[in-house]
């Protein structure tokens, strides 16, 4: 039997964040991004102390919660972090084996294993701490045929037509640590996941004229679950990773990458309502074509929406990455289309670093 064995992952199940404005941040998430709203709980469905909203896009699913009082630990998440990833949720065949398991290599319980039920029947959960305030929860709803979970109302807000932006699933969830601990949650991954190491990415490879990173790509068995982590590297400058810690106030999730089957037609839909994507130089396409090679898309429909495109020994992926999207330089998204390629665009790290870091000249913060 193999390693991994001991902690079998079936794939994501949500990401939850606590912002401060739930109704608020939904509203954006459904119109700028494409996602319908399925679920809600609040003081509406008994819920006192926070109002969860549910929203979908193809096997996306995202939670948006705020806190009700100001006591309340969420509302405290919000004042020291700005909206950010609280929960990267995966559904699991057993969340009490995965919680003992997880605990046992040494991960530090938050939630113990419990069930919630109601009418559609029952749903187990358990939650481990990770780096930082972020947190796993494995989700057992092999017993359950409602809409999320028990205690949520389920909304038909949405349905009819509406195709969304075209996004299917989850592709990766990046995390920043601090200076010297990348090793240390890698090993953590190892131990209590039962993760292996997909890429090591230097900060040779990745660095600019100013500053630079390292990052260790981990995933499951599977290879249906990867965590990048990136941490700080010595540099001339503030690299990104230094100013999101100071921002967020410590490690956290800094983006999410979603996957699409047509970048081009997604890019569009997103620029469409209002998503801002960090800006492509019109250089990179000169010499890009001849990196690359022989792709199905068109250059010309890659260039008007500033997708980057990248290859490897396994083939080629197309990405592009949204400007942050709240006021804290923290969170912000990538949408990647693949075809082959189980990569992370190491051709485009150059040019994407650039591009952040004239962001980040703009805030004051390079």
């Amino acid at each position: 039997m193999a390693e991994h064995d001991f902690m079998p992952l079936d794939g994501w199940d949500h990401l939850e964040l606590w912002v401060g404005n739930a109704k608020q941040a939904a509203y954006y998430y459904e119109h700028a991004f494409g996602f319908i709203r399925t679920a809600y709980s609040g003081p509406e469905t008994g819920v006192r102390d926070r109002a969860s909203y549910v929203l979908e896009q193809g096997d996306i699913r995202l939670v948006l919660t705020s806190g009700l009082r100001g006591d309340s630990e969420i509302c405290r998440f919000a004042a020291a972090h700005g909206d950010g990833v609280r929960d990267v949720a995966l559904t699991v065949p057993d969340a009490t084996h995965a919680y003992r398991q997880a605990v046992q290599r040494g991960a530090r319980g938050v939630v113990e294993p419990h069930w919630v039920e109601d009418e559609h029947g029952r749903v187990e959960l358990a939650t481990i701490a990770t780096y930082g305030d972020t947190v796993h929860t494995f989700v057992n709803r092999s017993e359950y045929a409602g809409p999320y979970l028990p205690g949520y109302e389920p909304l038909t807000e949405g349905e009819g037509p509406h195709r969304g932006a075209g996004l299917t699933t989850i592709d990766h969830v990046v995390g920043n640590v601090e200076l010297g601990r990348m090793d240390e949650w890698v090993s953590f991954y190892e131990r209590v996941l039962g993760f292996s190491q997909l890429r090591h990415f230097s900060d040779e490879e990745i660095s600019t004229e100013y500053s630079a990173l390292m990052s260790k790509v981990m995933t499951d068995g599977q290879g249906r679950i990867k965590f990048p982590i990136n941490e700080p590297a010595e540099g001339k400058r503030k690299s990104q990773i230094e100013e999101y810690l100071e921002y967020y106030g410590g490690p956290g999730v800094q983006h999410v990458a979603l996957q699409t089957d047509d970048i081009v037609r997604t890019v569009a839909w997103l620029r469409e309502h209002g998503v801002l994507f960090i800006a492509t130089p019109e250089t990179y396409y000169d010499v890009v074509r001849e990196r690359v090679g022989e792709i199905e898309e068109d250059w010309d429909d890659l260039r008007s929406m500033g997708v980057l495109v990248d290859r490897d020994e396994e083939g080629y992926l197309l990405q592009l990455f949204t400007r942050i999207v709240q006021d804290r330089p923290t969170l912000f998204f990538e949408v990647i289309e693949r075809h082959g390629s189980r990569g992370f665009g190491l051709g485009n790290f150059k040019a994407l670093f650039e591009a952040i870091e004239r962001e980040q000249a703009l805030r004051g913060n390079l």
